[in-house]
Parts: structure tokens; C-alpha cells; sequence
């Protein structure tokens, strides 16, 4: 489309550069077309994007939305001036959550919000988010850039997103035949993924922490800002080989809350999840972060995954099959625990 007569001097004026958003999708466009799968039904450009449903053999088709940002983790972005993979991290809060009741994810839609549009940092950001998509098998429909200059600084930006999947009524994963003796496996974190960063700032003080870029030996020559800015893990597809062969009756994505918020959300009443403490592969950089901030060890299991990124329950005759497909899709899985009956919803000991 050409933009060569939609120039507005009068806005332009008022912080906002109309032409730098034409830039930007027309940067962004490589990187959108890398997400492209079946639904796919227009260009981007348009005022909304369109999908078809894939709904061949389905019973009852069931549509599957999650939504999320990536948080103050785009500080350590900032402060690195390294912004093409923080858009993983968007796509993976919401995908990583639409699977948890079974569904594959269809396609994923953007928001960026910043104080000034520099094209080459928005794609760059839009380029994340595409990997992102790519990686889940989800299609980037469209999105939105959006220009506030006199509410964000001119480095600022948000970045948020949403995504749809679908799941055959029948499958969708609701614990409801969840049953004492069944197995908790854990499926490992790439690291902080992205939440705690709150914390995560006030304790390296990273505003003010010359030693954040200098490589770490505890972190395995990493820094300390390498290290957090790593991108949050995607388990989509190691998740639906799952789901083709193993009877999976719960899945938990370790988000915000840590243990003790997102594991109850997948244990059915009178049952409980008791994880072993000892046998959690905590990484370095969890450990680096209590005992720079003296974090009390319950905090850290309450803030963070401490390791594990999704946890999914299993009958226990099934566990050493779910290990072995796993393991195949490139996964660190390993069992963390057990199903118990009890009025709490987790124990961890």
C-alpha cells in the first residue's frame, strides 16, 4: 500500500510520527510471514485478522483464549538495548497457559505500546514475537503499535498479547479424573521466564548495578543480565506429543505465584500435590537471587518457578512413557512428586 500521501505535520508536531508506523509493518512483514499456517486467511494491514477454524474431526469444537504482557522483565531489555527476544516471552505467558487445558494454539495477536515508534526496534521487537509463534505453531494475525508520547519516555515501551486455540470438548484437560498415586513431573524452565521481576530488580538493583552486564561464574560465565533476559520456554509441542499418547489429567504452568499458586490450579478437591523439595533442579540463578536478596526459601517458591516451568500429572503405569516423549521432544523431565489425599492443595517438603 502506498503511504506516500498520509503525512500529518500537525501530529508529527504533537509527538506522534504516523509514516514511522507504515515503516515498522512493512519491516515486520518477514517476520509475520515465518507464522503462516493453515488459518491464515488475509495479509496483514487489514482493520482485523481473519482465521479459519480447523475443526475437521472435531465433536464439539472449543475456542481457547489467554491473554498476558511480559512485565518489568522489559527493563533488562531495555537496559540492554537487546530487544529480539523479548517478544518470546509474550507469546509464551499465553500460549504455555491456553495448553494447560489441551488446546493447540491457532493464532496470536499483539500490542505494543511506546513513547516514540523507532521502526527498526518495533520489528525487531514484532520479530520476537513471531519466533515466538513459530515455535508454538501459532499464526501472527495482526497487532497494534500504538505512539504515547507525554505518557512514556521516548526508550519506553509495553508489549502484550493474546491467543486463541481450540480443543475438542471431550479433551479438554479438567482434572476431574485426577486420582490419588498419580505422578507429578516437572518439565524444566529456561530460567526466570517472566515473572518476579519486581523483585528481581530490587535485588540486583539493576537500575544501578554496574556488575549486571559483567559475566557471572556462578551463572557459567553468563551475566547476571544475559542470564534474566533469557526467553520464557514454549512447551506447545512437547505437550500435544504428550497428549497423543499418554493420559495427561493435569497440567500447571509455573507462572506468577510460583508452587504454591499455579499447581492447586490443576488438583481436584480432597487431593493434593506433594512435591519433594530435593528433587527440584533449581538453577543457578534462582539460587544467586536468595541469597543476594536473603529470601526466605518459601518466597522463592511462592515468587518463582524455581526451575520448573510446567508440571504435568499422570497415572503413575504412564509416567515412564510421558518421561520418554518428553525427553524425545528436547525437554528436561523429570518426577517431582505424587497425588495424596488431602485438604491442601500442595505440600512442598
Amino acid at each position: 500500500m502506498d503511504h506516500k500521501n498520509s503525512q500529518s505535520a500537525s501530529y508529527a508536531a504533537a509527538g506522534v510520527d504516523i509514516t514511522a508506523g507504515y515503516r515498522a509493518v512493512e519491516l515486520m512483514k518477514k517476520h509475520i510471514a515465518r507464522t503462516k499456517n493453515e488459518g491464515c486467511l488475509d495479509d496483514v494491514g487489514g482493520f482485523g485478522g481473519c482465521f479459519g477454524l480447523p475443526i475437521a474431526g472435531m465433536e464439539e469444537p472449543v475456542l481457547v483464549s489467554g491473554t498476558d504482557g511480559v512485565g518489568t522483565k522489559l527493563k533488562i531489555a531495555m537496559l540492554m538495548d537487546k530487544h529480539d527476544t523479548i517478544g518470546i516471552d509474550c507469546v509464551a505467558m499465553c500460549v504455555n497457559d491456553v495448553i494447560c487445558c489441551g488446546a493447540r494454539p491457532l493464532f496470536f495477536l499483539d500490542y505494543i505500546a511506546c513513547g516514540k515508534n523507532i521502526p527498526e526496534k518495533i520489528a525487531e521487537i514484532v520479530g520476537g514475537v513471531a519466533e515466538g509463534c513459530v515455535q508454538s505453531g501459532s499464526a501472527l494475525i495482526g497487532g497494534e503499535t500504538a505512539e504515547h508520547p507525554g505518557m512514556m519516555a521516548e526508550d519506553d515501551y509495553d508489549l502484550a498479547g493474546f491467543s486463541v486455540g481450540i480443543v475438542d470438548k471431550k479433551k479438554i484437560i479438567d482434572n476431574s479424573r485426577m486420582a490419588q498415586g498419580d505422578v507429578v513431573i516437572a518439565l524444566a524452565s529456561s530460567g526466570v521466564h517472566s515473572n518476579g521481576f519486581s523483585l528481581v530488580r530490587k535485588v540486583f538493583d539493576v537500575e544501578h548495578n554496574p556488575d549486571l552486564m559483567k559475566p557471572n561464574a556462578f551463572l557459567g560465565g553468563k551475566s547476571i543480565a544475559e542470564t534474566l533476559l533469557t526467553p520464557t520456554k514454549i512447551y506447545v509441542k512437547s505437550i500435544l506429543a504428550l497428549l497423543e499418547k499418554v493420559d495427561v489429567k493435569g497440567i500447571s504452568h509455573i507462572t506468577g505465584g510460583g508452587f504454591y499458586e499455579n499447581i492447586p490450579r490443576s488438583i481436584p478437591d480432597g487431593l493434593c500435590a506433594k512435591i519433594e523439595k530435593s528433587a527440584v533442579k533449581i538453577l543457578p540463578i534462582f539460587q544467586l537471587i536468595a541469597e543476594t536478596g536473603n529470601i526466605p526459601e518459601r518466597d522463592m517458591f511462592n515468587t518463582f518457578n524455581m526451575g520448573v516451568g510446567m508440571s504435568v500429572i499422570v497415572p503413575a503405569a504412564q509416567a515412564d512413557k510421558a518421561l520418554e516423549i518428553l525427553t524425545a521432544q528436547g525437554e528436561d523431565a523429570y518426577v517431582i512428586g505424587s497425588i495424596v489425599k488431602s485438604e491442601e492443595k500442595v505440600i512442598l517438603e
